[in-house]
């Protein structure tokens, strides 16, 4: 025999404030302070100082490539980073004005100084 009618009201009644109080859990809270914005991408700040000089390495053209003669045209560029770029070699277009590129043709000597 089948129950009475009443006797799922509360059933009902129960599963009704359970869902509510699952959505009540879900909701987002405003938070005391703003959020900080987020960075804008690409926009690394370069000091002043570590900035390219192409100009200033110039004479290195026609030299023969050694690590050693990297770091003394980073120093004299007054760049932060060197990147060295070989015959058929991959590169990123990115430009850095804090970056020495060295240009190598296939004999290991340099062909070009730039900045970028």
């Amino acid at each position: 025999m089948p129950l009475p009618f009443s006797t799922f009201r509360p059933t009902r009644a129960l599963a009704a404030l359970l869902a509510a109080l699952l959505l009540a859990a879900c909701t987002s809270q405003t938070p005391s302070e703003p959020a900080p914005e987020p960075p804008v991408v690409g926009s690394t700040p370069v000091d002043a100082e570590a900035v390219c000089d192409a100009d200033a390495v110039a004479h290195a053209i026609g030299a023969s490539f050694d690590e050693a003669l990297v770091e003394a045209l980073r120093d004299e560029s007054g760049s932060r980073h060197v990147r060295v770029l070989r015959p058929d070699s991959a590169a990123t277009m990115d430009y850095r004005e804090d970056r020495l590129n060295i240009v190598l043709g296939s004999d290991e000597l340099i062909e070009a100084v730039r900045c970028g």
